[in-house]
């Protein structure tokens, strides 16, 4: 018989028994770094911008000089010269003077506001009307708006987006310390089990679950690697775990978790390691095994695809999250069931959905199936979870969607 725990005790163990991995940092360009996690703070070295620049095309101008303009009693001031983007601007504004000036190009000394073309006229005799007044700083971004030397601006732990890289583009960045990518071993165990592109014999099935895992990895920052196909022989399993566990951060051992004659995942981590507990109070997945090897955590999951998905999704993402020392943003999507779900009383229920959004309303239409049924989860949006001490949820009940696509 199994000893479960339920998802909340499982996320409190994985928070409790696992610590990030340390010494892992490495040096690497800014452009490979998107996905990969920050293991220094980002402070600023330098003013962005480096200058005071307009917004916007129109003329750089002394803002006193307009107050009070309009349409029919226009400011007019003397032309001066143009200034040019990427140049210097190079002279002092005078009182009573306006200047051409593109979006981005840098204001004049004195100039301390730009009004748009649009409320200007060209009189065609060497000065410009101005039709509407122009506040200190209008249209305008003054030197280190965005920074400063010393600025904080990114924090150590922080998975890199792509607006981070522009940030670290802006300030001269080229080179950032991150996190090695933690490495996950894979193993399948199976007689029954041929590789993907085999066809398979009375009996057999292709192994999804490596190519799955493998994927799932490679989506949430880890670099998986594959130990291949394991039959059901105890003694070289055994030997297989002892190697990934010695060689990766953490271990996903597929099939063999549940209590039958020849499921030896049990017997294999607690011979080298222990068990932290086997069972999980969930559909699907409830055979599922956490245990460690040293500070190696291995995973026994279940054979069936879709349980080893949801375990993966729900609980691994979680564990790199811890080891990889960085925080895991849910942000979920509120849903109305287009349909009634019932439950297994006793037991947390997780339900794949497929998302539809019309007339602003979003639906979280069910997807109905077994556990080994993988084709059942293609082309899903995400996931709901029904508390194990409820025994369904009713057509048009608003609930809490997890998306697949977030990354953690």
């Amino acid at each position: 018989m199994l000893s479960v725990k339920t998802p909340e005790e499982v996320c409190e163990i994985i928070k409790t028994q696992f610590a990030p991995v340390s010494d892992r940092a490495e040096t690497i360009s800014y452009t490979e770094a998107a996905g990969r996690v920050l293991a220094e703070d980002i402070c600023a070295s330098e003013y962005v911008p480096a200058f005071d620049r307009s917004t916007v095309d129109g003329f750089a101008v002394h803002a006193k000089d307009t107050f009070g303009c309009s349409d029919s009693i226009p400011a007019i001031l003397q032309n001066t010269q143009e200034i040019l983007m990427g140049q210097a601007a190079g002279f002092t504004l005078e009182e009573g003077y306006c200047a051409p000036i593109p979006t981005g190009g840098e204001l004049p000394r004195g100039a301390d506001a730009v009004q748009m073309v649009e409320y200007t006229e060209d009189y065609k005799d060497g000065t410009t009307g101005i039709l509407k007044p122009a506040a200190p700083g209008h249209n305008v971004i003054l030197k280190g708006d965005d920074v400063y030397p010393g600025k904080p601006v990114l924090s150590a732990g922080r998975k890199l987006t792509p607006q981070d890289i522009g940030a670290l583009a802006a300030m001269g960045i080229v080179k950032v310390n991150v996190v090695r990518r933690l490495r996950a071993a894979i193993l399948s165990t199976g007689d029954e089990l041929v590789s993907p592109e085999k066809s398979p014999g009375p009996g057999q099935i292709r192994d999804v679950n490596s190519s799955l895992l493998a994927a799932l990895m490679t989506r949430l920052g880890a670099t998986p690697v594959l130990y291949g196909i394991i039959p059901d022989q105890e003694a070289l399993l055994n030997r297989r775990v002892k190697e990934a566990a010695g060689e990766c951060d953490l271990v996903l051992l597929s099939g063999g978790s549940s209590v039958g004659v020849k499921d030896a995942a049990c017997r294999v981590i607690e011979a080298q390691g222990e068990i932290l507990f086997h069972g999980i109070a969930m559909k699907p997945g409830k055979p599922t095994i956490f245990g460690k090897i040293g500070s190696c955590p291995v995973i026994g999951l279940p054979g069936h695809p879709v349980a080893a998905f949801f375990i993966t999704h729900i609980f691994v993402r979680r564990l790199l999250a811890q080891l990889g020392g960085y925080p895991l943003r849910e942000i979920p999507v509120m849903a109305h069931l287009s349909e009634s779900v019932e439950a297994n009383h006793g037991r947390a229920q997780y339900n794949g959905v497929f998302l539809e959004e019309k007339d602003g309303r979003m639906t979280a239409h069910p997807i109905r199936g077994k556990s080994g049924l993988i084709t059942t989860l293609a082309g899903s949006d995400g996931y709901f979870c029904i508390p194990r001490d409820c025994e369904g949820l009713p057509a048009g009940a608003k609930v809490p969607v997890t998306l697949y696509s977030m990354d953690g």
